[in-house]
């Protein structure tokens, strides 16, 4: 059921395709170095792959539009997470992946969505999460914008610790890369 899922979600966005899995091997590679169990890990499987879900229920024209969202595409971009995690909620067997879907998208200084969450409100799943999604969405095409070097992607991650990222775990990310600790499809 998760693949299907999963590839729901990329057969929409053809920009988005492989983004669940390298996203996923992220943060795997992360939770692994904060010491997390087995069962954290497995449940990990289950949400970095849906983080997306919610997108199910974006309309084509925004997913896919070439350049700047106008405020209305905006929102409808920014109502995803809760889109999402309303789907898991029908389904008992993906609850877990709640967190990963609702908060992946709140900031560490509380500027983020859907909730406004900051600092250690936001799950640390979603913690984790959130500069796995960020680094692959900047080392990726997109219709609105060429992809940013991988040097340059992990400038924007250390500039952005402490306001858009946990610091303590956009440390650990950047450590990763720096030791080349990272599985392969992750690290390209």
């Amino acid at each position: 059921m998760l693949r299907v899922l999963t590839g729901a979600i990329e057969a929409r966005d053809p920009y988005t395709r492989g983004h669940s899995a390298r996203v996923t091997a992220l943060a795997e590679a992360v939770a692994r170095q904060l010491g997390w169990s087995d069962e954290r890990l497995a449940s990990l499987r289950v949400g970095g792959p849906l983080h997306d879900i919610g997108k199910l229920a974006v309309s084509d024209e925004v997913l896919r539009k070439e350049g700047r969202l106008d405020d209305g595409e905006l929102a409808q971009i920014r109502e995803h997470p809760k889109i999402g995690a309303r789907m898991l909620l029908r389904m008992a067997a993906l609850r877990e992946a709640i967190p990963y879907v609702l908060y992946h998208h709140e900031r560490w200084d509380g500027h983020g969505y859907p909730s406004g969450k900051a600092g250690e409100e936001i799950p640390i799943e979603a913690r984790v999460l959130a500069v796995a999604d960020a680094f692959d969405a900047m080392t990726s095409d997109r219709p609105y914008r060429r992809a940013l070097s991988r040097a340059d992607a992990l400038a924007e991650v250390e500039r952005c610790a402490g306001t858009q990222f946990d610091p303590e775990i956009a440390r650990v990310f950047l450590g990763l890369f720096a030791e080349s600790e990272l599985p392969a499809a992750a690290a390209s």
